[in-house]
């Protein structure tokens, strides 16, 4: 397929957007588009200049006999701190807040163009990590695991709280669930994830840490590795005992008996 040059670039583009973290060879461009492989490294050249100045995302050039490009999404720290802002803002609004300290995100977290921004945000704080998957718990946490798992282009695995036959031979673990004071179980497929996988843990909304603890422990019986955790809000009255994470808001004040909530932006942001 012939193309004429600006033609190329912007299917390349459109490539690259949508095939993140994946080596690609300049020959197969060269091969699709029926031209020489010097003018598709200086297509690339062009297109990582203008990827690069509107914080779309970097691109490598890996050299060799096995080389080609790696595109690697990012998004500035001003558009980070701005879409984070929006959200602190709408997530203080007083009717979000619901009984026993939780705070309603359904409508933020079914939003497609937040979670994709908030993807970014999440996966271009971790793209220094080897992150071979996603892991989240069922079922608030899904689309947001799925989203930062669509920016890493890796897989997500879902743990899930009760046992479904669909999901074939599983493993358990035993966690303390801060919101029923309680011992409950989690279960993970076995074919989910493979054993020594580097896990990036996202949910939801975090208060007291027992169901990060339980997945956490659950990764040791994959002989997997924690590379981090990321929450898309956090209670900051409740009492943590678990392991570092990122936040990308915090719940400063909440006060359910007067309908007052104080929403600060999270420790993702800190210096």
């Amino acid at each position: 397929m012939k193309l004429r040059r600006s033609e190329r670039m912007v299917v390349i583009s459109n490539y690259l957007i949508n095939h993140p973290y994946q080596l690609t060879s300049l020959n197969v461009f060269a091969e699709k588009y029926e031209t020489a492989k010097s003018s598709i490294s200086e297509d690339i050249s062009i297109i990582k200049k203008a990827f690069e100045e509107a914080h779309i995302g970097e691109i490598e050039t890996v050299t060799g006999a096995s080389g080609g490009v790696i595109f690697t999404p990012t998004i500035s720290k001003e558009e980070a701190y701005q879409v984070a802002s929006d959200l602190r803002d709408r997530l203080s609004e007083s009717d979000r807040i619901l009984p026993g300290g939780y705070i309603y995100l359904s409508d933020l977290l079914s939003t497609p163009h937040i979670l994709n921004q908030v993807g970014r945000i999440i996966a271009s704080h971790f793209k220094e990590k080897k992150i071979d998957a996603v892991m989240t718990v069922a079922t608030k946490g899904v689309p947001l695991a799925n989203a930062v798992a669509n920016v890493l282009n890796v897989p997500f695995v879902i743990v899930r709280r009760d046992l479904k036959i669909t999901e074939g031979s599983t493993v358990s673990v035993n966690y303390a669930s801060g919101s029923s004071d309680r011992i409950e179980k989690m279960f993970l497929s076995k074919r989910s994830l493979k054993p020594n996988s580097n896990v990036l843990i996202v949910d939801d909304f975090l208060k007291g840490g027992g169901t990060i603890t339980g997945m956490v422990s659950l990764l040791s019986e994959f002989d997997s590795h924690l590379v981090g955790v990321a929450v898309f809000a956090e209670n900051q009255q409740e009492e943590k005992d678990l392991v570092d994470y990122k936040s990308l808001l915090s719940v400063a004040e909440l006060d359910t008996k007067n309908k007052f909530i104080r929403v600060e932006l999270g420790n993702l942001f800190e210096l």
